[in-house]
């Protein structure tokens, strides 16, 4: 699951640690960054996660419906992919 802190670290790599929203850089110098864009990126990141984990969902759908199709029983499917 993405956080805020992966939003802000995304929008500027320079970040090395957030305290309590507080970024600093590698050498502890305060780094300034808009919170409202940090806000839009994580909704675009946990949209992209979302994407993703129906697309991995969709991917053992087809791939059990193949392996049905090619005549395996449930049971051996089973023993495939578990």
């Amino acid at each position: 699951m993405a956080y805020i802190h992966d939003a802000i670290r995304a929008l500027n790599p320079s970040i090395v640690n957030i305290a309590d929203l507080t970024a600093t850089d590698a050498n502890g110098n305060v780094v300034q960054y808009d919170l409202a864009a940090a806000q839009a990126k994580l909704v675009e990141l946990q949209a992209a996660e979302a994407k993703a984990e129906q697309a991995a969902k969709d991917a053992k759908a087809s791939a059990l419906a193949k392996l049905t199709a090619l005549g395996l029983t449930q049971a051996e499917v089973t023993a495939l992919i578990g």
